[in-house]
Formats: C-alpha cells, structure tokens, sequence
C-alpha cells in the first residue's frame, strides 16, 4: 500500500477516535477494470477477527463463493451493494475480493476503508470524503448515523481512575522514586496504590496506565515481546547482541531503533510477510538476512491483552532542591485497539521496535525488550476512542 496523504491519515484518525475499526485496500487500475482485488493480509486479519470470514476454510473455484451484503458511502447517500469473497483455481487460489458498484466511488490508488456493522461491510472513500464534514454537519447523513451506531460510551472505571489522578495531580509535583527513565511511571504508579510488578496485565481494572514526560517527540511503549525463537535464524538476544552489537564505556550493547522504512546504523530493519503472518527483522549481512521473526498472530494478541484500554499520562519533568518531580497534567483515553491497523503503522514507520541488549562486565547479558514503540501521532491511528482530560 502507498504511503498515506494528511488528509487520509486525519480521516483515519476521526474514525478510530469514534471506535470504528477500519481495515484499508488500495483498488489498482487493472483491479478496478476487471472487477477484482487482492484480499490483503490485513484485510484477511481483519475479517478473521470480527469473524465475518476465514479465507483459510474457504474452498478454491466459483462454487465457494461467498456474497456478503455492503453499503457504499458517498457522502450524504449510500449505494446498496454486496461483497464477493473467493478463491480462484488459478494462481493458487490467492484469496480475492469485489465491491459491486465500487467504480462509481473509486479511482485507480484510492484508499478505501472497509468497516462491519449489522451483518453488512460499509465502504467508503478515505482519499476523497472529507470525514469530519459528515460527522460534524447539522444534516442527518447515513454515514453520520453508522459512526453514532458503532461509537460506544465511556465506563465506570475509567472515571473511577481519573477521579484519582486528579487527587494526585491536586496535591502538586511528586518527588521521581528513583532517577530512571522508567521513574514517571514507577512514582504514578506507587501513588495509585500500584504494586510495582513484570505482570504482562493491565495495572487497574483492566486499564494499562502507560506515564511519559511530556516532550511531543517521545516515542510511547506499546509492550515488550521477544521473537518466535524457533523460527528465527539467531536463537537468543546473546546472539543478536554478539552480532550487531558495539563496545560502550564498560558494557557491550545493541540499543537501537528498528523501522520498516529505513535501515539503521547496524543495516537492520523490519518487513512485513502478510502471506505467512509475520514480522521479520533483517540485515544488509548478506551471511545474516533474515534473523529473527515474530508471529503477527502473538503481536496482535499482545495488544489486545496489554492495551484493551489505556490511559496515557502526560507529566511535566520539575527540578526541586536538585531533585527530579512529576506534575501529572493530562490523560488521554483509549481503548480497544484496531490490530488490522498494527501491520499497516510498522509498514509506515509509525510504530517500530527498539533493541535494548547489553553485556555487562560481568559477562551477563540482560534484554530489556525488544520494546515496541508508537510515534505520539500514531495513537490516535490505532487506538480509539481518543479523549482527553485535563487532571489540573
């Protein structure tokens, strides 16, 4: 998929931030002329999981075919449609799919957005609908009536959490616990009451609380996940550490960024095998290539787990008597992240992965990742809703 214009990425921004998961195709010339697209992995991902199809059961030729109703979205009218799922007997079967009529919205390179709600998909044109318009206009509108339907109301832990950080961030700065970068959430989270643990769960009722100082080019953590090591061509982060990693002060270490758009200072970057649902790290080693994988099944499960809702803390870094406090300033509210949306921001560089390895003098080799991590822009792309509040 091409990379995506301004307007493209705002519109996605509004429609994850009124819930609505999305999963995007981009119709070639040739695919509009002859009335056919290639179901993409994360279109694939995206059915599998709201369990509206599974290319994997479904049989090859025109007798498996399955026709599932669509509304297309112009605007301020709708197109009664259906969707045509197949698999050809040619070119093995490759899992294709249709929009009856969708040529009358879309030009060749459009971005499409593909939701579900009430047994029916529902297109429309991301490159072309100015989505805020519809959404906020004073005339009803069929596309303004489908994001009200799929929007969802805020719960009673979330405003139970918040009335809390307010407590804490009306009492004035805290003094940081321990001086560590990971000490704005340590100090929040010893004020909550929080015991500080490795558990791979949300911290309160269900809800991950994830602490930042608030400078806008910090990168967030989504979660730590180590590689499908049996898979992969290097079996351990020893490993990864012995081959990439460098000499500094006393330590040897690997601590780098890793993105699907460019290659770093060690050679290595990320790609995305939709065929096989997984994410590989390579090297420009020729003798090295591919080294490590992770299955994209395990990512989308580890955010799902860790980020089901999140609060995002923003805090401002004060110097009192020498010592580093945290004046905790604003939330912002997410829930239910749109994993068909995951591959689609490693592919553009928004979300990427960090290696944090090193051998200390002792010779012992510790691994505090790999960290994924998400550009401050990218949440609202993969998490929605998006509120924020402000706790001072």
């Amino acid at each position: 998929m091409r990379k995506l214009t301004e307007l493209e990425k705002k519109n996605i921004k509004l429609l994850t931030k009124n819930q609505v998961s999305v999963t995007l195709i981009e119709p070639t010339k040739t695919g509009l002329k002859k009335s056919i697209m290639d179901a993409t992995g994360s279109v694939r991902s995206f059915l599998k999981e709201k369990s509206i199809h599974d290319y994997d059961l479904q049989k090859q030729g025109p007798n498996y075919k399955v026709l599932i109703p669509a509304v297309i979205h112009t605007g301020f009218q709708t197109i009664s449609s259906k969707a045509s799922l197949y698999r050809p007997l040619t070119k093995n079967g490759d899992p294709r799919i249709w929009f009856y009529s969708l040529t009358k919205i879309a030009d060749p390179n459009d971005i499409m957005a593909i939701t579900y709600s009430d047994d029916a998909f529902h297109v429309f044109n991301l490159t072309k609908l100015n989505i805020e318009e519809l959404i906020n206009t004073s005339i009803q509108n069929p596309f303004q009536d489908l994001i009200k339907k799929i929007n969802t109301t805020e719960n009673e832990v979330a405003y139970e959490l918040l009335a809390m950080l307010k407590k804490i961030a009306s009492a004035g700065p805290i003094r940081s616990m321990v001086d560590a970068d990971t000490s704005v959430g340590r100090t929040l989270e010893t004020a909550l009451g929080i015991e500080i643990n490795s558990s791979k769960k949300p911290d309160y009722k269900g809800i991950e609380i994830k602490s930042f100082r608030n400078s806008r080019t910090n990168r967030k953590n989504l979660f730590a996940q180590v590689p499908n090591w049996k898979l992969s061509k290097l079996k351990s982060s020893a490993e990864i550490l012995d081959t990439f990693g460098y000499k500094r002060e006393e330590d040897f270490r690997l601590y780098c960024t890793v993105s699907a758009i460019t290659r770093n200072s060690q050679g290595l970057n990320l790609r995305i095998d939709n065929d096989i649902k997984q994410l590989i790290e390579n090297s420009d080693k020729p003798e090295v290539g591919d080294f490590v994988i992770w299955n994209l099944d395990k990512l989308h499960n580890r955010l799902k787990e860790k980020h089901k809702e999140t609060f995002w803390v923003e805090a401002e870094s004060i110097r009192i008597n020498n010592s580093e406090h945290f004046q905790y300033k604003l939330v912002e509210h997410t829930r239910k992240p749109i994993t068909s949306q995951f591959d689609l921001l490693i592919n553009q560089g928004i979300i990427t992965l960090d290696h944090l390895i090193k051998r200390n003098s002792k010779g012992k080799v510790v691994e505090k990742g790999p960290l994924f991590k998400i550009k401050p822009k990218g949440i609202e792309l993969l998490f929605p809703p998006s509120e924020s509040y402000s706790l001072i």
